[in-house]
Protein backbone atom coordinates (compact mmCIF):
# COMPACT_ATOMS: atom_id res chain seq x y z
CA UNK A 1 0.00 0.00 0.00
CA UNK A 2 2.61 2.15 0.74
CA UNK A 3 4.06 1.49 -2.51
CA UNK A 4 1.33 2.57 -4.18
CA UNK A 5 0.70 5.99 -2.69
CA UNK A 6 4.36 6.69 -3.08
CA UNK A 7 4.13 5.68 -7.15
CA UNK A 8 0.17 8.01 -6.78
CA UNK A 9 2.48 11.21 -5.46
CA UNK A 10 5.22 10.64 -7.90
CA UNK A 11 2.47 10.60 -10.80
CA UNK A 12 0.71 13.66 -9.23
CA UNK A 13 3.93 15.24 -8.76
CA UNK A 14 5.18 14.98 -12.45
CA UNK A 15 1.96 16.43 -13.57
CA UNK A 16 1.67 19.22 -11.40
CA UNK A 17 1.98 22.98 -12.61
CA UNK A 18 5.38 23.08 -10.90
CA UNK A 19 6.95 20.24 -12.99
CA UNK A 20 5.69 22.10 -16.71
CA UNK A 21 7.73 23.49 -18.93
CA UNK A 22 8.17 27.52 -18.03
CA UNK A 23 6.72 29.63 -20.32
CA UNK A 24 9.27 31.72 -22.80
CA UNK A 25 9.43 33.76 -25.91
CA UNK A 26 9.11 32.16 -29.53
CA UNK A 27 9.14 33.72 -32.56
CA UNK A 28 6.10 33.51 -34.54
CA UNK A 29 6.50 36.29 -37.37
CA UNK A 30 9.24 38.03 -39.02
CA UNK A 31 10.17 40.38 -42.04
CA UNK A 32 14.03 40.63 -42.65
CA UNK A 33 14.92 44.74 -42.67
CA UNK A 34 15.48 44.93 -46.84
CA UNK A 35 16.31 48.30 -47.28
CA UNK A 36 15.02 51.99 -46.14
CA UNK A 37 12.12 53.63 -48.21
CA UNK A 38 13.61 55.80 -50.79
CA UNK A 39 12.67 59.54 -50.35
CA UNK A 40 12.04 59.32 -46.58
CA UNK A 41 15.45 61.12 -45.28
CA UNK A 42 12.53 62.97 -42.94
CA UNK A 43 11.19 59.99 -42.13
CA UNK A 44 7.09 59.64 -41.31
CA UNK A 45 6.42 62.63 -38.95
CA UNK A 46 2.83 62.62 -37.97
CA UNK A 47 1.98 59.30 -39.75
CA UNK A 48 0.28 56.08 -38.18
CA UNK A 49 1.38 52.81 -39.79
CA UNK A 50 -1.01 49.56 -39.59
CA UNK A 51 0.95 46.81 -40.75
CA UNK A 52 -0.63 43.12 -41.44
CA UNK A 53 1.26 40.64 -40.53
CA UNK A 54 0.43 36.69 -40.59
CA UNK A 55 1.91 34.51 -37.78
CA UNK A 56 2.54 31.12 -37.55
CA UNK A 57 2.30 30.00 -33.60
CA UNK A 58 0.00 30.84 -31.39
CA UNK A 59 -0.33 32.08 -27.31
CA UNK A 60 -1.57 33.78 -24.79
CA UNK A 61 0.95 37.03 -24.82
CA UNK A 62 2.87 38.89 -27.15
CA UNK A 63 5.42 41.25 -27.38
CA UNK A 64 6.89 43.23 -30.98
CA UNK A 65 10.43 43.75 -32.13
CA UNK A 66 10.41 47.06 -34.47
CA UNK A 67 13.61 48.46 -36.07
CA UNK A 68 15.89 51.58 -37.36
CA UNK A 69 18.09 49.65 -39.03
CA UNK A 70 18.53 51.35 -42.47
CA UNK A 71 17.80 54.49 -40.38
CA UNK A 72 20.69 57.60 -40.35
CA UNK A 73 18.67 59.67 -37.16
CA UNK A 74 16.78 57.83 -34.49
CA UNK A 75 13.37 57.50 -34.61
CA UNK A 76 10.46 57.82 -31.86
CA UNK A 77 7.34 55.33 -31.53
CA UNK A 78 5.37 57.12 -29.73
CA UNK A 79 2.63 55.28 -29.68
CA UNK A 80 2.69 51.35 -30.68
CA UNK A 81 -0.17 48.78 -30.52
CA UNK A 82 -1.04 45.16 -31.52
CA UNK A 83 -4.15 43.72 -32.33
CA UNK A 84 -5.95 40.69 -34.00
CA UNK A 85 -6.91 41.52 -37.42
CA UNK A 86 -10.59 41.19 -38.56
CA UNK A 87 -9.34 39.98 -41.91
CA UNK A 88 -6.41 39.85 -43.92
CA UNK A 89 -6.72 42.69 -46.04
CA UNK A 90 -8.74 45.49 -44.12
CA UNK A 91 -7.13 47.66 -41.10
CA UNK A 92 -10.23 46.47 -39.23
CA UNK A 93 -9.09 45.08 -35.54
CA UNK A 94 -11.22 42.40 -34.01
CA UNK A 95 -13.49 44.05 -31.01
CA UNK A 96 -11.46 44.17 -27.77
CA UNK A 97 -8.47 43.10 -28.89
CA UNK A 98 -6.56 46.13 -29.00
CA UNK A 99 -3.73 46.60 -27.05
CA UNK A 100 -0.68 49.15 -26.46
CA UNK A 101 2.44 48.14 -26.09
CA UNK A 102 5.39 50.03 -23.34
CA UNK A 103 8.93 49.62 -23.90
CA UNK A 104 10.47 48.91 -20.34
CA UNK A 105 6.81 50.43 -19.23
CA UNK A 106 7.42 53.31 -21.38
CA UNK A 107 4.27 53.93 -23.72
CA UNK A 108 6.95 55.63 -26.29
CA UNK A 109 10.56 54.21 -27.56
CA UNK A 110 13.18 56.22 -29.51
CA UNK A 111 14.93 53.79 -31.68
CA UNK A 112 18.95 54.79 -32.45
CA UNK A 113 20.27 54.38 -36.00
CA UNK A 114 20.16 50.62 -36.72
CA UNK A 115 19.35 49.92 -33.79
CA UNK A 116 16.05 47.11 -32.94
CA UNK A 117 13.95 48.10 -29.97
CA UNK A 118 11.58 44.99 -28.24
CA UNK A 119 8.23 46.04 -26.75
CA UNK A 120 7.30 44.45 -22.95
CA UNK A 121 4.77 41.71 -23.69
CA UNK A 122 1.37 42.13 -23.37
CA UNK A 123 -1.17 39.71 -22.70
CA UNK A 124 -3.56 38.61 -25.82
CA UNK A 125 -4.83 35.02 -27.33
CA UNK A 126 -2.91 34.74 -30.71
CA UNK A 127 -4.36 31.81 -32.38
CA UNK A 128 -1.85 30.14 -34.63
CA UNK A 129 -2.37 30.74 -38.43
CA UNK A 130 -4.03 34.03 -37.75
CA UNK A 131 -3.60 38.04 -39.08
CA UNK A 132 -2.44 40.83 -36.21
CA UNK A 133 -2.46 44.36 -37.07
CA UNK A 134 0.73 46.05 -35.78
CA UNK A 135 0.38 49.66 -35.77
CA UNK A 136 3.37 52.42 -35.37
CA UNK A 137 2.96 56.00 -35.01
CA UNK A 138 5.75 58.41 -35.37
CA UNK A 139 5.06 61.51 -34.47
CA UNK A 140 8.47 63.51 -35.52
CA UNK A 141 11.10 63.60 -38.13
CA UNK A 142 13.59 60.61 -38.24
CA UNK A 143 14.90 58.39 -41.18
CA UNK A 144 15.39 57.22 -43.47
CA UNK A 145 12.38 54.73 -42.83
CA UNK A 146 13.22 51.12 -42.74
CA UNK A 147 10.93 48.52 -44.48
CA UNK A 148 10.56 45.36 -46.07
CA UNK A 149 10.13 45.51 -49.54
CA UNK A 150 8.06 42.20 -50.69
CA UNK A 151 5.24 41.45 -48.70
CA UNK A 152 2.73 39.96 -51.39
CA UNK A 153 0.19 41.64 -48.27
CA UNK A 154 -1.66 45.12 -48.45
CA UNK A 155 -0.57 46.86 -45.14
CA UNK A 156 -1.82 50.82 -44.46
CA UNK A 157 -1.37 54.34 -43.18
CA UNK A 158 -2.17 57.59 -42.67
CA UNK A 159 -0.20 60.63 -42.36
CA UNK A 160 -3.04 62.80 -40.09
CA UNK A 161 -1.89 62.16 -36.61
CA UNK A 162 -2.08 59.24 -34.01
CA UNK A 163 -4.77 56.56 -34.85
CA UNK A 164 -2.62 53.43 -33.65
CA UNK A 165 -5.82 52.57 -30.83
CA UNK A 166 -8.43 52.90 -33.06
CA UNK A 167 -10.32 49.54 -34.11
CA UNK A 168 -11.50 51.68 -36.58
CA UNK A 169 -10.13 51.18 -40.15
CA UNK A 170 -11.55 54.38 -41.28
CA UNK A 171 -8.85 56.62 -40.53
CA UNK A 172 -6.13 54.82 -42.42
CA UNK A 173 -7.12 55.23 -46.10
CA UNK A 174 -3.98 54.76 -48.00
CA UNK A 175 -2.65 51.41 -48.86
CA UNK A 176 0.99 49.71 -49.27
CA UNK A 177 2.57 47.16 -50.35
CA UNK A 178 5.32 47.07 -47.37
CA UNK A 179 6.10 46.64 -43.66
CA UNK A 180 7.42 49.57 -42.52
CA UNK A 181 9.63 49.44 -38.90
CA UNK A 182 7.86 45.81 -37.99
CA UNK A 183 10.20 43.10 -37.86
CA UNK A 184 9.37 40.33 -35.46
CA UNK A 185 6.38 39.39 -33.61
CA UNK A 186 6.87 36.73 -30.49
CA UNK A 187 4.63 35.12 -28.63
CA UNK A 188 5.12 33.64 -24.98
CA UNK A 189 4.49 29.45 -24.64
CA UNK A 190 5.04 26.44 -22.57
CA UNK A 191 4.50 24.55 -25.03
CA UNK A 192 6.33 25.64 -28.51
CA UNK A 193 9.68 23.67 -28.63
CA UNK A 194 10.98 26.77 -30.66
CA UNK A 195 11.34 28.54 -33.85
CA UNK A 196 12.95 27.53 -37.29
CA UNK A 197 14.25 30.83 -39.60
CA UNK A 198 13.98 30.34 -43.58
CA UNK A 199 17.20 32.43 -44.36
CA UNK A 200 16.54 33.03 -48.69
CA UNK A 201 15.87 35.27 -50.85
CA UNK A 202 13.13 36.19 -53.31
CA UNK A 203 12.04 32.61 -53.27
CA UNK A 204 11.67 32.60 -49.63
CA UNK A 205 10.49 35.69 -49.68
CA UNK A 206 7.34 34.48 -51.78
CA UNK A 207 7.68 36.61 -54.73
CA UNK A 208 4.82 36.10 -57.11
CA UNK A 209 2.87 33.65 -54.56
CA UNK A 210 -0.92 34.43 -54.68
CA UNK A 211 -1.30 38.10 -53.25
CA UNK A 212 -2.73 38.12 -49.60
CA UNK A 213 -2.70 34.25 -49.68
CA UNK A 214 0.21 33.39 -47.25
CA UNK A 215 1.35 30.61 -49.36
CA UNK A 216 5.05 31.14 -49.38
CA UNK A 217 7.17 28.31 -48.92
CA UNK A 218 7.63 28.96 -44.80
CA UNK A 219 4.29 29.56 -44.62
CA UNK A 220 2.98 26.18 -46.18
CA UNK A 221 5.80 24.83 -43.56
CA UNK A 222 3.69 26.71 -40.31
CA UNK A 223 0.80 25.03 -41.40
CA UNK A 224 2.82 21.73 -40.73
CA UNK A 225 4.01 22.53 -38.03
CA UNK A 226 2.52 25.77 -36.12
CA UNK A 227 1.54 23.28 -33.11
CA UNK A 228 4.75 22.87 -31.60
CA UNK A 229 7.00 25.41 -33.59
CA UNK A 230 7.05 28.99 -35.09
CA UNK A 231 8.00 29.23 -38.66
CA UNK A 232 10.19 32.75 -39.27
CA UNK A 233 10.22 34.18 -42.82
CA UNK A 234 14.02 35.42 -43.37
CA UNK A 235 13.94 36.09 -47.45
CA UNK A 236 15.03 39.16 -48.90
CA UNK A 237 14.44 39.58 -52.21
CA UNK A 238 17.32 39.62 -54.53
CA UNK A 239 19.23 38.75 -51.19
CA UNK A 240 22.92 37.43 -52.33
CA UNK A 241 25.64 35.51 -50.17
CA UNK A 242 28.69 37.86 -50.77
CA UNK A 243 27.26 40.92 -52.30
CA UNK A 244 24.69 43.71 -50.84
CA UNK A 245 21.93 44.55 -52.92
CA UNK A 246 20.68 48.50 -53.19
CA UNK A 247 17.39 47.24 -52.29
CA UNK A 248 17.94 43.87 -51.56
CA UNK A 249 19.77 43.75 -48.27
CA UNK A 250 23.17 43.11 -46.86
CA UNK A 251 24.67 40.22 -47.68
CA UNK A 252 23.62 37.00 -45.94
CA UNK A 253 27.00 36.56 -44.09
CA UNK A 254 26.26 40.64 -42.76
CA UNK A 255 22.58 40.04 -42.16
CA UNK A 256 22.57 36.41 -40.04
CA UNK A 257 23.17 38.02 -36.54
CA UNK A 258 20.47 40.21 -36.51
CA UNK A 259 17.98 37.80 -38.94
CA UNK A 260 18.85 34.61 -37.33
CA UNK A 261 21.06 34.09 -34.41
CA UNK A 262 19.10 36.67 -32.07
CA UNK A 263 15.44 35.38 -33.24
CA UNK A 264 13.31 34.64 -30.23
CA UNK A 265 13.88 31.23 -29.36
CA UNK A 266 15.04 29.82 -32.25
CA UNK A 267 16.38 26.53 -32.76
CA UNK A 268 17.23 25.64 -36.56
CA UNK A 269 17.43 27.82 -39.75
CA UNK A 270 17.09 26.47 -43.51
CA UNK A 271 19.87 27.86 -45.32
CA UNK A 272 18.42 28.47 -49.06
CA UNK A 273 20.41 31.02 -50.68
CA UNK A 274 23.41 31.06 -53.78
CA UNK A 275 21.01 31.06 -57.12
CA UNK A 276 21.25 35.54 -56.91
CA UNK A 277 25.19 35.14 -56.30
CA UNK A 278 25.12 32.91 -59.83
CA UNK A 279 22.53 34.75 -61.91
CA UNK A 280 22.46 38.24 -61.32
CA UNK A 281 25.55 40.71 -62.24
CA UNK A 282 28.14 40.39 -61.52
CA UNK A 283 28.26 36.81 -61.65
CA UNK A 284 30.02 34.73 -58.92
CA UNK A 285 31.54 31.64 -61.21
CA UNK A 286 33.76 30.77 -58.48
CA UNK A 287 31.59 27.88 -56.67
CA UNK A 288 33.75 27.73 -53.94
CA UNK A 289 33.39 31.39 -52.79
CA UNK A 290 29.37 30.40 -52.64
CA UNK A 291 30.46 27.38 -50.69
CA UNK A 292 32.59 29.09 -48.04
CA UNK A 293 29.89 31.40 -47.46
CA UNK A 294 27.51 28.48 -46.72
CA UNK A 295 29.77 26.93 -44.22
CA UNK A 296 30.53 30.23 -42.68
CA UNK A 297 26.57 30.57 -42.22
CA UNK A 298 26.48 26.78 -40.65
CA UNK A 299 29.48 27.16 -38.67
CA UNK A 300 28.71 30.68 -36.63
CA UNK A 301 25.16 29.01 -36.32
CA UNK A 302 26.22 26.05 -34.69
CA UNK A 303 28.54 28.10 -32.55
CA UNK A 304 24.56 29.40 -30.90
CA UNK A 305 23.68 25.74 -30.36
CA UNK A 306 21.58 25.86 -33.90
CA UNK A 307 20.67 22.66 -36.14
CA UNK A 308 21.22 23.91 -39.83
CA UNK A 309 19.44 22.50 -42.41
CA UNK A 310 21.04 22.97 -46.04
CA UNK A 311 18.72 23.54 -49.07
CA UNK A 312 20.02 22.58 -52.47
CA UNK A 313 19.47 25.35 -55.30
CA UNK A 314 16.25 25.42 -57.71
CA UNK A 315 16.66 25.41 -61.49
CA UNK A 316 16.85 28.53 -63.50
CA UNK A 317 17.07 27.47 -67.12
CA UNK A 318 14.85 29.98 -68.88
CA UNK A 319 15.27 32.54 -67.12
CA UNK A 320 16.95 35.30 -68.62
CA UNK A 321 20.81 35.38 -66.90
CA UNK A 322 20.89 31.50 -67.56
CA UNK A 323 24.12 29.88 -69.04
CA UNK A 324 25.49 26.47 -69.05
CA UNK A 325 28.76 28.12 -67.49
CA UNK A 326 26.66 29.48 -64.47
CA UNK A 327 24.58 25.91 -64.34
CA UNK A 328 27.53 24.19 -63.99
CA UNK A 329 28.54 26.31 -60.60
CA UNK A 330 24.70 25.51 -59.22
CA UNK A 331 25.52 21.92 -59.98
CA UNK A 332 28.89 22.53 -58.56
CA UNK A 333 27.66 23.92 -54.73
CA UNK A 334 24.67 21.29 -54.87
CA UNK A 335 26.60 18.44 -55.30
CA UNK A 336 28.55 20.58 -51.93
CA UNK A 337 25.16 20.17 -49.89
CA UNK A 338 23.72 17.28 -50.43
CA UNK A 339 27.11 15.68 -49.76
CA UNK A 340 28.95 18.04 -46.85
CA UNK A 341 29.05 17.22 -43.30
CA UNK A 342 28.40 20.94 -42.48
CA UNK A 343 24.53 20.46 -42.35
CA UNK A 344 22.37 18.51 -39.99
CA UNK A 345 20.23 17.81 -42.40
CA UNK A 346 19.83 18.64 -46.16
CA UNK A 347 16.71 19.22 -48.13
CA UNK A 348 16.69 18.83 -51.42
CA UNK A 349 14.35 21.98 -52.92
CA UNK A 350 16.30 20.80 -57.00
CA UNK A 351 15.26 17.44 -56.65
CA UNK A 352 11.55 18.21 -55.83
CA UNK A 353 11.03 21.68 -57.95
CA UNK A 354 13.25 20.21 -61.15
CA UNK A 355 11.50 18.73 -64.16
CA UNK A 356 12.48 15.07 -64.98
CA UNK A 357 12.12 15.88 -68.50
CA UNK A 358 14.49 18.81 -68.51
CA UNK A 359 16.37 19.07 -65.04
CA UNK A 360 17.60 22.19 -65.35
CA UNK A 361 14.42 23.82 -65.32
CA UNK A 362 11.57 24.26 -63.01
CA UNK A 363 8.78 21.09 -63.76
CA UNK A 364 5.98 23.40 -65.97
CA UNK A 365 3.82 23.29 -63.27
CA UNK A 366 5.59 24.65 -60.26
CA UNK A 367 6.97 27.13 -62.59
CA UNK A 368 5.52 30.80 -61.92
CA UNK A 369 5.99 31.64 -65.49
CA UNK A 370 9.41 33.73 -65.03
CA UNK A 371 11.52 29.88 -64.81
CA UNK A 372 13.66 31.04 -61.83
CA UNK A 373 10.43 31.06 -59.16
CA UNK A 374 7.94 28.87 -58.38
CA UNK A 375 4.34 29.37 -58.01
CA UNK A 376 2.40 28.47 -55.20
CA UNK A 377 1.51 24.97 -56.27
CA UNK A 378 5.84 24.99 -56.48
CA UNK A 379 5.92 26.24 -52.81
CA UNK A 380 3.40 24.03 -50.99
CA UNK A 381 5.52 21.05 -52.76
CA UNK A 382 9.36 22.93 -51.24
CA UNK A 383 7.13 22.96 -47.89
CA UNK A 384 6.04 19.21 -47.90
CA UNK A 385 9.61 18.19 -48.54
CA UNK A 386 11.10 19.59 -44.88
CA UNK A 387 11.42 16.50 -43.12
CA UNK A 388 9.61 18.07 -39.34
CA UNK A 389 12.04 15.87 -38.07
CA UNK A 390 15.19 17.28 -38.56
CA UNK A 391 14.08 21.01 -37.21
Amino acid sequence: MTRFLLAVALLVAAASPAHAAPARWVGTWAAAPSSAVPGTENGYPNFSVRNIVHVSAGGREVRVRLSNAFGRTPVVFGQVTVARAADSDTPLAVPGTMRTLTFGGSSSVTAPPGADVVSDGVALTVPADSDLLVSVYTPSPGGPVTHHQLTMQNSYFTRDGNHTAEESAAAFRERTTNWHFVSGVDVRSSTLRGSVVALGDSITDGANSTWGANLRWPDQLADRVNTRLGVLNAGISGNRLLLDGQWAGPNALARLNRDVLTQSGVRSVIVFEGINDIQQTPHETNPDKIIAALKQIASRSHDRGLRVIGATITPFKGWNSYTDELEAVRQAVNAFIRTSQDFDAVVDFDAVIRDPADPQRIRPDYDEGDHLHPGDKGFEAMAKAVEIATL
